[in-house]
């Protein structure tokens, strides 16, 4: 089973791309640029092949010129074909006018994603370094130029981390991103004594959610509940969905079940509670019940963990005894996100069922 971005610890690596998905769906395109336009929609639509189609029509149109490598660049990563992406983003750059925009930052962060996917670390840290040069007071891109440092240079790295939490002291959502990549590579006592001293550092700033945040990955259950049953009827949704993690850590599933039901009763638009509810089930073995949930969260408007759900809604159909269907789901599911390597697995043992 698959669980989303507050759960999953191991999948660390997802964040060099995760945090610039939002950035991927916001096209540049104006309405001098109509192919790129289309090629830009394709691409937030998963239709990665139509969209280089458009590219190629906009490049025979004399559209502009950056704006496209930078969108045959998105959808060359769509298909994993990191390479290609590599070459459109170089382009891109290439293309500029001489004077640093906000284009040149994104193009960027792209091309170090699509050089670490490669394997290709230190062209990806020189990325980062492009755009710490750019803007030295950049936490973001020192945060993830230490989390590709880790892998070599852990010395590097914790500096990197350093200076990110320097840049932002208040930044709780960077400390955890920061830390789980720590416990990735085994360094899990240096991301605590990381919380640990924004826990004492007697800020007025930490709300009682992020507090629990923080005490939730420290291990600490009991107070990570505590403050998140005072933070639930404020923070609304986020904190709901921690609080029924932390009661799952706890082995409470039925307390879990609750908390995200109570939650569904009065708000059906957050696609990660179904999941987490599907999820709840599936430890029970309420395997109906939890195909229920994962559907109904694919039906959740603008739903942004459909990949997630889809995988979910697989393993459960196996769980069920229904390999033909969890096999035909599984073909679609990789046609659209043809480098998940668990899906590809699972797709082997079920062809022999």
């Amino acid at each position: 089973m698959k669980e989303n971005k507050n759960k999953n610890r191991k999948k660390v690596t997802v964040v060099l791309g995760a945090v610039l998905a939002g950035m991927m769906m916001a096209g540049c395109g104006g309405s001098k640029t109509p192919s790129v336009d289309e090629g830009m929609a394709a691409v937030e639509a998963l239709d990665y092949d139509t969209a280089l189609q458009c590219f190629d029509k906009a490049m025979a149109e004399g559209e502009d010129l950056r704006l496209l490598y930078r969108g045959q660049g998105l959808a060359y990563m769509g298909l994993t074909q990191y390479e290609e992406a590599v070459t459109a983003f170089e382009k891109a750059l290439s293309s500029s006018n001489g004077r640093v925009d906000a284009m040149d930052y994104d193009i960027n962060y792209y091309l170090a994603t699509a050089y670490y996917k490669l394997g290709d670390y230190n062209s990806s840290i020189g990325a980062y370094s492009a755009i710490i040069d750019m803007n030295p007071k950049d936490r973001m891109a020192y945060r993830l130029r230490g989390s590709v440092r880790i892998v070599n240079d852990y010395d590097k790295a914790k500096a990197d981390f350093d200076q990110a939490i320097s840049l932002g002291k208040e930044d709780y959502d960077q400390l955890i991103d920061i830390y789980l990549v720590l416990e990735r590579y085994g360094y899990k006592e240096v991301g605590q004594e990381y919380f640990q001293t924004a826990l004492g550092s007697d800020t007025k700033s930490m709300t009682d959610y992020q507090r629990g945040r923080i005490y939730y990955y420290l291990g600490d259950y009991d107070s990570a509940r505590n403050y998140l049953e005072k933070a639930r009827k404020t923070e609304g949704y986020e904190a709901v969905l921690l609080l029924g993690q932390t009661y799952e850590e706890l082995g409470d599933y039925n307390y879990a079940i609750s908390v995200y039901s109570s939650f569904i009763e009065g708000n059906q638009s957050n696609a990660g509670i179904y999941n987490r509810l599907g999820l709840c089930r599936m430890e029970l073995g309420a395997y109906n019940e939890a195909l229920a949930a994962f559907q109904a969260g694919m039906n959740v408007e603008n739903c942004n963990i459909m990949q997630t759900l889809k995988f979910n809604e697989i393993v459960t159909y196996e769980r069920l005894g229904e390999y033909q269907t969890a096999a035909t789901l599984m073909s679609s599911y990789l046609s659209t996100y043809p480098d998940d390597e668990v899906a590809k697995r699972e797709y082997t043992f079920l062809k022999t069922r």
